[in-house]
């Protein structure tokens, strides 16, 4: 079986993380903290889903084409969707934009999907051993979304990479000096790699987006090889990918990942499949790895009831090809 190095990537909202509640809950909330009043949260959802379809419109991509950046176009989101609620002539709170737009760029809106830091972690401590200096699994997130992902998921109290599509950040870069020189790799860091809608210009399903993700994957993995040649470990060669994108919804994220080579695993939350796209796909099942995506062939799908499965397989799955599959 020809060995092939393992690039996972995850979609972010409603994969990895969601609302510790219901959004325009939060936005209801927020704004009563701050003595805005007189409507109902589903007066909130209407007015928002009208302000965020205007802005989008007016400013696609979240407004970076228009030069105001992310921050900015939140903060018209946010008065579109208040200022009809609170009447024409009211001022606005002050403080609403500040504290709407800290919550939704940090843990105090979000949740991380219960297990996944620690079985994240489990996933990218398995170190190559010494005869085979391959690189462990490179873990990524691709996403439709604006630039708050990463600090999202730092606050969340994951270890995340500063390489993102677009940054001068250094594919090697190793912000933590105590871990050992040939584990940089698999322990510094739980995601390596962020791939946003928001930098690359082109959003899930087109297969751009999943390109420059499988780009930076490959610098990472030069920088791997580099170093473990330079080590005198053998080193120096770049297996093949085995790619697999893991995401909740099947037009962006199945769809769009195998049109672009990818397998898929599609996050099917409450486990029947009836009457949903992706219904007809096969339950992802504890089936070995090479066998559920084979090398030979068109990229697969298949679907799991949780992010969490998927983790506890992909983990069993490196653990047991370590130093025979998989660049392990």
């Amino acid at each position: 079986m020809a060995r092939r190095n393992l690039l996972v990537c995850f979609d972010a909202f409603g994969t990895l993380f969601h609302p510790k509640f219901p959004v325009a809950e939060q936005y209801a909330t927020v704004a009563r903290q701050c003595g805005l009043d007189g409507f109902s949260t589903e007066d909130v959802q209407a007015s928002f889903k009208k302000a965020f379809s205007a802005e989008s419109k007016a400013h696609p991509n979240y407004g970076k084409a228009s030069g105001m950046g992310a921050p900015r176009w939140w903060t018209n989101v946010i008065t579109k969707t208040f200022q009809p609620l609170a009447g024409n002539g009211v001022d606005l709170p002050k403080d609403l934009a500040p504290k709407l737009l800290h919550r939704f760029a940090s843990g105090e809106g979000y949740a991380l999907s219960p297990g996944v830091a620690s079985l994240l972690r489990s996933l990218k401590q398995s170190v190559p051993a010494p005869s085979h200096p391959q690189i462990p699994p490179i873990v990524g997130v691709i996403t439709n979304s604006d630039d708050r992902v990463p600090s999202i998921l730092t606050s969340l109290g994951l270890r995340v990479h500063p390489l993102r599509f677009g940054s001068n950040t250094s594919p090697d870069t190793d912000t933590n000096p105590n871990t050992p020189q040939q584990e940089q790799h698999a322990s510094a860091y739980d995601i390596d790699l962020h791939c946003m809608s928001y930098d690359v210009g082109f959003a899930k399903p087109d297969r751009r987006i999943f390109d420059a993700a499988e780009g930076m994957a490959d610098q990472l993995a030069a920088a791997a090889a580099s170093a473990a040649s330079t080590r005198g470990g053998g080193g120096g060669v770049v297996l093949p990918w085995l790619k697999v994108y893991v995401g909740d919804e099947y037009g962006k994220d199945v769809v769009g990942a195998r049109g672009a080579g990818w397998n898929a695993i599609l996050i099917d939350h409450g486990g029947s499949g009836e009457g949903k796209e992706g219904g007809e796909l096969e339950w992802l099942g504890d089936g070995p790895l090479e066998e559920v995506f084979p090398l030979d062939g068109p990229p697969r799908a298949v679907r799991s009831g949780s992010v969490q499965g998927v983790l506890t397989w992909l983990g069993k799955e490196v653990r047991r090809g370590k130093g025979e599959r998989y660049g392990m």
